[in-house]
């Protein structure tokens, strides 16, 4: 690795070229998506294709299964409408953590494709590259992460050089939590955006609509969270005849409150004056109003990416393995392996 005598600024970051387009690869979990970002890491069109289970939850295998079915036309639709193949420079695919069988598709593909166009070949963090990507097109500096997804629920701040985690869930992530919830109720995956809906919908027809009733078990334990308490709690709430709208909606209040306590406390510990929400369940529009208010109550600024960047997608791979391309060094093919358990604060962060 090639460590700077003093790290670069963000706006050092976005003016350097690596003087083509750099693909991402991202295979986690129930996306399968392949993304890119020009020389100075602004994002293009990401296609994606999604494992929608029936019932149940996403089994890993048979996500797999559907990534390899489906990779060889993304790849081919990508290049007939968004990319000139002859312009790619590198290839960077999600190393970690996630489903080991739906990574490896991911390797898979990458380094095939790295090969085949003499290309390097980087792994990334699948957790910084949420960071990351907000960051970019954010604009932030040195924000605290509020990263709220299906599989991780954390709170991370960047520290000599590594993105600790300041709290994280305890057992399941609040994503995984809300598609728990929904299909108890007969709701398809995912479930997040048809709770947001019917929450919405009870604060439509009831202006004045009160907890009392709904109260819920509080998920915050000390800097971290769990949140199957407050899941069985709901499932219960229903079960005793409580609209399900209510349910929804105290189930987002209290859920989110937790998420938000907890991204304020590290900003007080940490003494940063940003907030950056990544992941899928930061598409909520709750979500990020809760977290603006309490920003702006602290003096502090609140950032989240678009939609389609927050979601699981290839663009964020492609920006992180660009910065990684620009102040590290490839990943040798021999260590490209996969890493279901990797851990956001084993990535060394030599930008910035």
């Amino acid at each position: 690795m090639v460590l700077e005598a003093s790290p670069p600024s963000c706006d050092a970051n976005r003016s350097r070229d690596v003087g083509g387009i750099v693909l991402g690869i991202e295979s986690t979990a129930h996306t399968f998506s392949i993304g890119w970002v020009d020389g100075l890491g602004v994002p293009g069109k990401s296609i994606s294709a999604f494992v929608r289970p029936v019932k149940g939850g996403i089994h890993p295998r048979e996500a797999a299964d559907h990534h390899a079915e489906r990779a060889g036309g993304i790849l081919a639709q990508l290049l007939d409408e968004e990319v000139d193949i002859n312009q790619v420079k590198a290839i960077a695919f999600s190393q970690g953590p996630g489903l080991g069988p739906c990574l490896r598709i991911g390797a898979s593909v990458a380094r095939s494709l790295a090969t085949k166009l003499d290309v390097p070949l980087v792994g990334v963090n699948h957790c910084v590259a949420h960071i990351e990507v907000g960051r970019e097109r954010c604009g932030c500096d040195d924000p605290v992460l509020l990263y709220a997804s299906g599989g991780n629920t954390q709170v991370i701040a960047r520290l000599d050089g590594r993105y600790r985690v300041l709290g994280e869930t305890l057992d399941i992530g609040i994503g995984n939590m809300l598609d728990k919830f929904a299909r108890e109720q007969g709701i398809p995956f995912p479930g997040g955006p048809k709770i947001e809906q019917l929450a919405n919908q009870w604060l439509e027809d009831n202006p004045e609509a009160s907890l009392e009733g709904l109260e819920l078990p509080y998920a915050v334990q000390g800097m971290d969270l769990a949140f199957s308490g407050i899941l069985n709690a709901a499932l219960n709430l229903v079960e005793k005849g409580k609209p399900l709208e209510a349910v929804c909606w105290s189930l987002q209040e209290h859920a989110f409150a937790a998420c938000v306590e907890v991204a304020e406390r590290a900003m007080a510990h940490a003494g940063k004056s940003e907030l950056l929400l990544g992941g899928g369940v930061a598409c909520n529009e709750r979500l990020r109003g809760m977290c603006d208010t309490m920003s702006k109550d602290r003096y502090s600024t609140s950032h989240v990416p678009i939609k389609p960047l927050c979601v699981d997608n290839g663009s964020m791979i492609a920006t992180l393995g660009r910065l990684q391309l620009l102040w590290g060094e490839p990943t040798q093919l021999n260590d490209s392996g996969v890493r279901q358990d990797l851990r956001t604060d084993e990535t060394p962060i030599l930008w910035n």
